[in-house]
């Protein structure tokens, strides 16, 4: 089979696991209503780095408190059986994005350049109708391919009166912190 269209169906079977998982789990009562029955479910990614599964609640942390993330995670889906590929942050972001690992989507360490040309996640979802966003940080030296909307910070980002690159190539900055911006935007 073609790489591309083994990735692909992959990233398909999974979508679709996701879907019936989600659609499977309201009890009668939650039912929607018929004008909004056939709507396929709203998907929201939140990627986080530098912290270890025990950091969030929802994962079973004692220490820190996550009560908006904890909330998220008890009405969507959280991964529990999964692993990073690569858990260096830009390297670790193109193995999600594409679902392949670094020696094969050529993203290897920090300050390589993401080849956006790839088969993406936002890419399959933009063509099953959906309209995708990349909001934060994306520390891939390239600029973001498959989202309708981006506003993305260069690199690393600052933590306070942090720039974004817009997509019209301008860079823009905003006054406070950058978490409540990131959220703000999405």
């Amino acid at each position: 089979m073609h790489p591309a269209s083994s990735l692909q169906t992959r990233f398909c079977l999974i979508f679709l696991a996701a879907l019936a998982w989600s659609g499977g789990s309201q009890s009668p009562a939650a039912d929607p209503a018929p004008d909004t029955a056939r709507r396929p479910p709203n998907v929201v990614f939140l990627f986080s780095d530098d912290h270890a599964l025990q950091a969030i609640g929802a994962y079973g942390s004692k220490i820190n408190q996550t009560p908006r993330l904890d909330q998220l995670a008890k009405q969507g889906m959280i991964f529990d059986r999964s692993f990073c590929a690569n858990s260096i942050c830009g390297p670790s972001r193109a193995c999600i994005l594409t679902g392949k690992h670094s020696h094969l989507n050529g993203f290897m360490r920090n300050g390589d350049t993401f080849d956006g040309s790839q088969l993406t996640l936002p890419k399959l979802l933009q063509q099953a109708g959906y309209q995708t966003a990349m909001i934060g940080k994306w520390h891939l030296e390239s600029a973001p391919t498959g989202f309708d909307h981006w506003e993305v910070l260069p690199g690393q980002g600052n933590y306070y009166n942090p720039m974004f690159l817009q997509q019209d190539g301008s860079r823009k900055q905003y006054e406070g912190y950058c978490t409540d911006l990131v959220g703000d935007f999405s």
